[in-house]
């Protein structure tokens, strides 16, 4: 069993808010950390994606108000959205009676969705929280390249072997593609989805082009942009957004696209073990995107998430602009003689961030200018949990 941080986070959420969704791509470990939350207090949990437990939502006041006194547990709860209005008047009920925190814990898949329903109805109610797949600050330093190729979800970490793990990855495409896809709604031919996610693989950190994708899959633009939308909604697909400032510089305006386990990854690309990774022309990439993942999951609530290019060459891979703070800078260096590009010195000038690093797969700390560290991915997201505080 893998401890998982984000256990002291939600714990701290249902403390303060009368409701919390967490969400989360399917198989990320949200069910069974839900478990283990509920054996710590009175709860019960229900799973929606079960006939017998929505049999038991049909008349959900009734249900629900003889369990006011334990947090209700819904898994997948977008699969019943008329349950969110029931959910604002139970839940005003019980902080009228007193109970103003820790009374439901919604579970879903698709963020979008459940963040519109929700939001309607129970604004001022509810919190949200993500659950990312397995950092690099939960498991054990020798386990770093294991977590690189399998990605993080538990089962394929876990699995006994590199060729288990891959085909638990195929399975789990494969059930995104034809099973839960077509439930969410979206009638899209699951090969066809299923070559699109390839190819945004195969263009791994880089700059999205509508126009080629479309191409390449013989659709329109606005057919692309649902494909995209769908998969980042998913939490499946990151779209890294260009930093905007009044430098007066001439920037780049297209998002970096990465699919944000890297596990997931290597699947579609065909890549099954270390060795393969290691001589694959993605492998740069590949582990840029399981960086700026790992970044991004260790940052602050409310940091926000960008890369910088300018027209002129100047470029940092992430920026994160922690709340109250100036950015940070960070560039991304599969070495272990790490080198900033003068384009990161330049974007540097343009932006001046509060602090500078190099991240590199090394495990020493130490200066390659006076500003700027070459720093491990581990160290620097030691860093971010410091500065949350």
């Amino acid at each position: 069993m893998i401890k998982r941080s984000t256990k002291s986070d939600l714990i701290e959420l249902l403390d303060t808010y009368p409701a919390v969704a967490l969400l989360g791509p399917r198989q990320v470990g949200k069910t069974t950390l839900s478990l283990e939350i509920a054996d710590e207090r009175p709860s019960i949990y229900l799973d929606l994606e079960s006939d017998a437990d929505r049999a038991k939502l049909e008349e959900p006041e009734l249900y629900l108000k003889d369990h006011a006194d334990k947090l209700v547990i819904l898994d997948e709860v977008h699969r019943m959205p008329g349950l969110f209005q029931n959910l604002r008047g139970l839940i005003d009920r019980n902080r009228r009676k007193g109970r103003k925190t820790g009374q439901y814990l919604l579970l879903g898949s698709a963020s979008i969705d459940l963040l519109k329903q929700s939001g309607e109805t129970l604004a001022g109610r509810i919190a949200y929280l993500e659950m990312p797949p397995i950092s690099a600050v939960e498991i054990p330093e020798d386990d770093f390249n294991r977590l690189w190729l399998r990605g993080g979800f538990p089962d394929s970490f876990l699995a006994s072997s590199d060729k288990a793990s891959m085909g638990w990855r195929q399975n789990f495409i494969r059930t995104y593609l034809e099973r839960d896809i077509p439930q969410l709604g979206p009638r899209i031919p699951a090969e066809t989805l299923r070559r699109f996610w390839t190819m945004l693989a195969h263009h791994q950190s880089g700059l999205l082009n509508a126009a080629d994708l479309a191409r390449s899959l013989g659709v329109d633009g606005k057919t692309v942009a649902a494909y995209l939308d769908l998969l980042v909604d998913l939490l499946l697909v990151r779209r890294l957004e260009p930093w905007h400032s009044n430098t007066g510089k001439r920037l780049v305006k297209s998002p970096r696209i990465y699919v944000r386990d890297s596990g997931l990854t290597h699947t579609l690309l065909g890549i099954p073990t270390y060795e393969d990774l290691l001589s694959h022309p993605t492998a740069g990439a590949s582990w840029e995107s399981f960086v700026v993942e790992n970044l991004i999951a260790a940052a602050p609530d409310a940091t926000t998430s960008h890369f910088y290019r300018s027209g002129a060459g100047a470029e940092i891979d992430l920026l994160l602009t922690l709340p109250g703070q100036s950015p940070w800078a960070i560039e991304i260096k599969r070495s272990l003689s790490p080198k900033p590009e003068k384009g990161f010195y330049f974007a540097c000038e343009d932006i001046q961030p509060a602090r500078k690093f190099v991240v590199y797969p090394g495990s020493e700390r130490f200066p390659i200018k006076a500003d700027i560290e070459a720093i491990s991915l581990v160290a620097l997201m030691g860093e971010l949990s410091k500065a949350a505080g």
